[in-house]
């Protein structure tokens, strides 16, 4: 694949919600949506396998979001991966550290919005390989003092792309 291919689609019903602090699944007008409130910290977490095809190059993860009433502020979003390989018990966690990215909500509620969290090859990215299985960490950061946007973050698609 080249360099700006979509390597992995992930929708809210592909979350697999932790034990605490999850976000909410949630419907707007028929779309599956998971809400993330705008304090404190919510996750979702998502499981695939990087395909073959990727050429081991970066990552960025896009997260597709519209805001529930707010239409002003920002909202940071984190980012983790974990590889799940013969080393990694998968009785406990073990994400590399988290990528953050602050974007500015949509001028207008429940229009669409995208994130870009980027991570270079290597160890923000767990040393993930090709054809190997990991989970994907999303969450928002409601507590951070850049997070400045009200009501919930909704979102509505995770995007991976090769950079």
């Amino acid at each position: 694949m080249a360099s700006g291919d979509t390597l992995l689609i992930l929708t809210p019903l592909n979350n697999e919600a932790p034990d605490a602090d999850y976000a909410t699944l949630d419907v707007r007008n028929e779309h599956s949506v998971l809400d993330f409130k705008d304090s404190g910290a919510e996750e979702a977490v998502f499981t695939a396998v990087l395909p073959r095809s990727y050429a081991g190059g970066g990552l960025m993860v896009n997260v597709h979001f519209a805001m529930s009433s707010a239409t002003s502020g920002n909202v940071v979003w984190n980012a983790e991966i974990e590889r799940m390989h013969s080393t990694q018990d998968i009785d406990s966690a073990g994400f590399a550290a988290a990528q953050a990215h602050t974007e500015a909500a949509p001028g207008t509620s429940g229009y669409p919005g995208v994130a870009e969290i980027t991570f270079t090859d290597g160890a923000q990215m767990d040393s993930l390989a090709a054809g190997e299985a990991f989970r994907l960490r999303i969450s928002r950061d409601g507590g951070n003092g850049s997070d400045t946007a009200s009501g919930d973050a909704e979102l509505l698609a995770v995007e991976i792309k090769e950079t």
